[in-house]
């Protein structure tokens, strides 16, 4: 018992003592922190007193270069003023020096102008004694001889001038017949064609005799449908292996032709194959008046021009004059129209435009009494071309003005291609007016959808519409056309008229 007590009590003692060890230590350590904080605080002060003076010491030395560095700039102003004092001063002396000069200058001038005055007041006194002196010995004043020689002055000069104009006009006159001549031939030399002859009928050729009786159908179906949807003329006769395609409208001929081409080929002859093979044909023939009309342009080198003008030239290609191609007739004018504008110094883009499309109204229809030269002026108007260019269609045939030389160009040009030898032949063109006045007439009429001249204007075929027109309306319709014709057309022989109407129904079993 007392070895514990002992124990605890030295325990005790040894953990008292171990505090006041502890204490002792950490109040050692506070005492020296005390003192380097102090240190460390003196020796900041230090510091921030020698940071102040050399901060001092440089402001100091940069006020005292700021000084000596304006010193300078006054010094050398002072300098650069000084100097321009000495150039001023030598200026103003330099000026009343030319002053002083000029005054002088000024007294000799007046003293001379009144020299001038004093000897021009003596020769107007001399001049004044010579005029009445003149008058006297001439009997004329001084303002009746003025105007007689001004007057012998003109009539010389007049006399002059008519005797070079007179000399001009007989060397004009001489070369003038000689120069058209010249460039008349040399344009004319320049130009490769061909003679153009355009025939009304063509022919197929048949790998049989039996496909004529396939043509023909039972009871005529294929042939008349054919007829109908092209309205042209075929003509099966004893011809061995041919049948005849007759038309005077070459669209409707090329047509009718392809159509029957394509369905001997395929073997397989009925109405309905008949009229699909003709919707796809018109079609492909639409496309090739567009590329005729692209072709033509790139052949002559003329751009920008807007589709419909190109179909419409390409419309041209299916169309004849006299017998000659309204569109080969148009593309050789616009070449000789471009060389003729060459020869003479004139705009060949303008001329070689307007010749090409001088006859473009020769393609379009009208229910007016317009000419193709008023159709085609007004078209090209619409389509914005160049009002030159549109007064040159218009003015071909002379029914307006040409306002430029290019538009009497075209007319000369459009009169060299029509008369040179095998151009045109009027008996062609004056039967394909007879067949366009037949189906002008029928198309007149109230109902009808389409009209056909064939058998070489011996039948008009007309086809009409059966929800307007009723069989007894078909009879009348008939009646009116043929007095019209009687009335409004020459013709030889007698002309069939042939109403259609008829009623189809297509259903397909699927």
């Amino acid at each position: 018992m007392e070895v514990i007590l002992t124990v605890i009590i030295s325990l005790a003692a040894g953990l008292f003592l171990g505090w006041i060890v502890r204490w002792l230590y950490a109040k050692y350590q506070l005492s020296s922190a005390e003192q380097k904080a102090e240190r460390i605080k003196q020796e900041a002060s230090k510091e921030a007193e020698n940071i102040k003076k050399e901060m001092l010491l440089e402001a100091k030395d940069q006020l005292i270069r700021d000084r000596n560095a304006q010193e300078r700039d006054l010094r050398e102003r002072r300098i650069e003023v000084q100097k321009l004092e000495k150039r001023l001063l030598q200026k103003e002396d330099n000026l009343e020096k030319k002053l002083a000069g000029v005054e002088q200058q000024i007294a000799l001038f007046a003293k001379t102008e009144k020299e001038l005055a004093a000897r021009e007041a003596v020769l107007s006194e001399q001049d004044e004694t010579l005029k009445r002196e003149i008058e006297r010995i001439s009997g004329l004043t001084a303002d009746e001889a003025k105007r007689i020689i001004i007057q012998k002055m003109e009539n010389d000069a007049k006399h002059d001038a008519q005797v070079i104009i007179n000399k001009i006009e007989q060397e004009a006159l001489h070369t003038a017949d000689k120069k058209a001549s010249d460039i008349l031939v040399t344009t004319l030399q320049r130009l490769a064609t061909e003679v153009t002859s355009e025939v009304t009928v063509t022919s197929v050729s048949l790998p049989n005799e039996e496909m004529k009786g396939r043509i023909i159908g039972r009871e005529g179906r294929n042939i008349r449908t054919l007829e109908t949807l092209t309205g042209v003329d075929v003509i099966i006769d004893d011809t061995p292996e041919a049948v005849v395609i007759s038309c005077f409208d070459p669209i409707r001929k090329v047509i009718a032709k392809t159509s029957l081409e394509r369905l001997i080929q395929d073997g397989r002859i009925h109405p309905a194959r008949i009229e699909e093979v003709v919707s796809k044909v018109a079609k492909e023939i639409t496309q090739m008046i567009f590329e005729e009309g692209e072709r033509v342009c790139f052949d002559l080198g003329i751009h920008n021009m807007v589709p419909d003008l190109v179909k419409a030239l390409g419309r041209l290609h299916f169309r004849t004059s006299y017998g000659q191609n309204v569109l080969a007739h148009s593309k050789e004018v616009a070449v000789l129209a471009g060389m003729l504008a060459a020869e003479i110094g004139l705009d060949r883009d303008i001329a070689r435009r307007s010749a090409l499309l001088h006859d473009i109204g020769k393609g379009m229809e009208s229910e007016g009494d317009e000419n193709h030269a008023e159709l085609g002026a007004e078209f090209a108007k619409k389509m914005g071309e160049d009002p030159k260019i549109v007064n040159g269609i218009a003015a071909h045939h002379n029914d307006v003005e040409p306002i430029c030389p290019e538009s009497v160009l075209v007319q000369i040009a459009d009169s060299i291609s029509a008369s040179r030898p095998g151009a045109r032949r009027e008996t062609l063109d004056n039967y394909i007016k007879r067949l366009e006045g037949l189906e002008t007439i029928a198309n007149s009429f109230e109902g009808v959808e389409k009209c056909y001249a064939i058998q070489a204007g011996r039948e008009v075929r007309i086809i009409v519409n059966n929800e307007t027109i009723n069989d007894q309306g078909a009879r009348e319709l008939a009646k009116g056309i043929a007095k019209k014709i009687e009335s409004d057309l020459n013709y030889p022989g007698r002309i069939k008229v042939t109403i259609i109407r008829e009623t189809r129904v297509v259903e397909y079993a699927r």
